[in-house]
């Protein structure tokens, strides 16, 4: 909800959807016990007709996180590798930093939390 709330006040972007399960965007991946596991992103962030990023939230981190991260990031480089019509990114949004650092814009969000950028 806090994150939902500060999307809401968000003027840089123009509209957001909290992913969950009826919505059905979810990426495969490979999990910590080495099964494939299914990863629904917590939010999809629509910045503009043409940039679409997803958001995924954390308060703790599990083993996962980081597989999961890398399969977000390598879902946006493929998807946007066969089409250029809409470019798709993804941001990793820990609830200690968001909390400490406290964003004013989505564009500052991007700009200050890259981990799993590279």
């Amino acid at each position: 909800l806090l994150f939902a709330n500060y999307l809401e006040n968000c003027d840089d972007i123009v509209s957001y959807a909290k992913n969950y399960f009826a919505v059905h965007f979810k990426l495969d991946y490979i999990n910590a016990d080495g099964d494939i596991s299914n990863y629904y992103p917590d939010f999809i962030v629509k910045v503009s007709s043409k940039e679409i990023v997803i958001v995924e939230t954390k308060g703790l981190e599990d083993l996962d996180v980081p597989l999961k991260m890398e399969r977000l990031r390598q879902w946006c480089d493929d998807i946007n590798s066969i089409q250029t019509e809409v470019k798709f990114d993804f941001v990793f949004v820990d609830q200690e930093s968001f909390e400490k650092y406290r964003p004013t814009s989505f564009s500052s969000l991007m700009a200050s939390f890259l981990e799993y950028k590279d």
